[in-house]
């Protein structure tokens, strides 16, 4: 067991495969990978293993993945045949899964192992990009059907031990996810974008209890719920900012895509 706690942070994983890909321009998520690529060092300390919670997996319970040798879900569609072909052979923990399951347990929280679905685009593909040598344990933890805000705060503080075992807590989502705003020409940002990005910031960087109430009364905040018409792109942020505890946030990373702005965020460290 370490006695340092290792940070947690909010990771954008961009669009689909993006970072695997050429897109036009071509350079639209070079600034996102290029922070993504520096994240061990950001980190200072090789973690045992990372614990992931991606927007991209709702299940009635919370559900860890268990398996020893994770296969990949490309649920993507419409991308080059390529993009269907990466690999990103790293390895599972169930011991891990195990711990997650009993920390969730102590905390009340009712939760499954599954042995069968693959590590989704939200996990593999941000990942692929951070520990390109597959050689740090993952493992997936779903979000829980029915988006409760606090219920992902508290999940996530149930979790906070882990940081002293030596497992770096990721949420992998996007700050900023409305798909019919999208769009490719940068020259303009979404208004609802710029003031939402900019209450998040200010948000994370408050103690955790008036942090924590603003969390979860996001959909009041400017521009919260046109920038997320649906939370699930959001509420990884929530998981890793309940296991922060009493650890400040800060706003690590700004990037300007698809006419809207992206954020990182990082808890202690």
């Amino acid at each position: 067991m370490t006695t340092q706690a290792l940070p947690t942070l909010f990771v954008p994983h961009g669009a689909g495969p993006c970072f695997f890909m050429t897109w036009e321009p071509a350079d639209a998520w070079s600034r996102m990978a290029d922070w993504l690529r520096a994240v061990p060092e950001r980190i200072g300390t090789r973690p045992k293993a990372v614990l992931v919670v991606s927007g991209h997996w709702e299940a009635p319970v919370f559900t860890v993945n268990a398996q020893r040798a994770p296969p990949l879900l490309y649920d993507y569609s419409g991308f080059p045949p390529h993009t269907y072909e990466l690999t990103y052979p790293v390895p599972g923990s169930p011991a891990l899964a195990e711990r997650v399951q009993a920390l969730l347990g102590g905390a009340g929280f009712t939760s499954e192992a599954e042995s069968a679905r693959g590590l989704d685009h939200g996990v593999f593909i941000p990942m692929k990009v951070i520990y390109p040598a597959a050689d740090v344990p993952i493992v997936q933890l779903s979000l829980r059907q029915g988006l409760d805000p606090a219920e992902h705060l508290a999940m996530g503080r149930a979790l906070a031990p882990l940081r002293r075992e030596g497992v770096l807590i990721v949420g992998s989502g996007m700050s900023y996810h409305n798909m019919r705003r999208f769009r490719f020409d940068d020259s303009t940002l979404d208004p609802d974008s710029v003031r939402f990005d900019e209450w998040l910031a200010e948000t994370v960087a408050l103690p955790a209890p008036a942090r924590e109430q603003r969390l979860s009364d996001w959909a009041a905040a400017p521009g919260g719920r046109a920038a997320h018409p649906r939370e699930e792109h959001l509420l990884p942020l929530h998981v890793v900012a309940g296991a922060a505890g009493v650890d400040a946030g800060q706003h690590v990373l700004q990037d300007r895509v698809l006419g809207s702005l992206q954020s990182a965020f990082m808890f202690g460290g």
